[in-house]
């Protein structure tokens, strides 16, 4: 996953609350979000479960898909979601693997 650029989706529980977010490490982002190391909304929400993630080749797409999904409304978000995580699935364990 190296040298990849990754939007993000977690959420709190099925049909939680929501964030999106950017990484250039998926596996270390994701795990501060669950340890509680990332200060701020995800912290004080619960948001811990990936539910939903995409990789970009250059910074530039992955901000510009980040800035639309976070004008979406919450119905597309779970739409995207769903697409491809229908139970919403925490995906941590499968990304966290060597």
């Amino acid at each position: 996953m190296n040298g990849a650029f990754f939007v993000y989706i977690l959420a709190s529980e099925v049909n939680g609350t929501l964030y999106v977010g950017i990484t250039n490490d998926l596996v270390r982002r994701t795990f501060e979000h669950r340890s509680g190391e990332a200060k701020g909304f995800t912290r004080k929400h619960g948001v811990k479960r990936l539910v939903d993630f995409e990789q970009h080749d250059t910074a530039y797409a992955a901000i510009t898909r980040e800035k639309r999904l976070k004008k979406w409304p919450r119905d597309w978000k779970k739409n995207l979601i769903e697409q491809e995580n229908p139970h919403w699935l925490d995906l941590y364990d499968d990304v966290a693997r060597p």
